[in-house]
């Protein structure tokens, strides 16, 4: 048997605190990538890495955490943000940590692992009810729950 089902408040809750925590850092490294070094840094640190393209590669990352990350705080088409964030966390993993084991330390894949994760359950799950997506394309009252088909 199922447990009970925890008020719906909560589970909004929690996706609300999940959504802002990761949104902040996609921000926090999307602005560093477009104030710090530059495109032009940028680029070159991915051509150094071998990323391929480097240069729309630096585009894509910067731009999608950046806006990802305000996607994710304001709760707003959840599903293709956390999509394309899920996949620019699939890139740092392929070509920056995977052979550099788990930890963070060592300059392994825990951190883009643990977003990577987190956006994509966003992505499938949904912002929840404290989101633009809610008040936006939330679900409508079925009116045929409301006034019945008379019999």
């Amino acid at each position: 048997m199922l447990p009970p089902r925890r008020h719906p408040a909560l589970t909004d809750a929690g996706l609300l605190i999940g959504r802002l925590a990761v949104g902040v850092i996609f921000i926090a490294h999307g602005w560093q990538k477009l104030t710090g070094t530059g495109h032009a840094g940028v680029t070159g640190s991915f051509d150094e890495l071998g990323i391929p393209l480097p240069s729309l590669a630096a585009y894509y990352a910067t731009w999608v955490e950046l806006l990802g990350g305000a996607a994710l705080i304001a709760g707003l088409l959840m599903p293709i943000a956390g999509v394309l964030i899920a996949l620019n966390m699939a890139g740092a993993f392929w070509y920056v940590h995977m052979d550099n084991g788990l930890f963070t330390r060592d300059g392994g894949y825990e951190y883009v692992l643990v977003l990577g994760a987190t956006a994509l359950l966003l992505a499938l799950v949904g912002a929840g009810r404290f989101s633009l997506d809610a008040v936006l394309w939330g679900r409508r009252e079925d009116t045929r729950e409301r006034d019945p088909a008379p019999a």
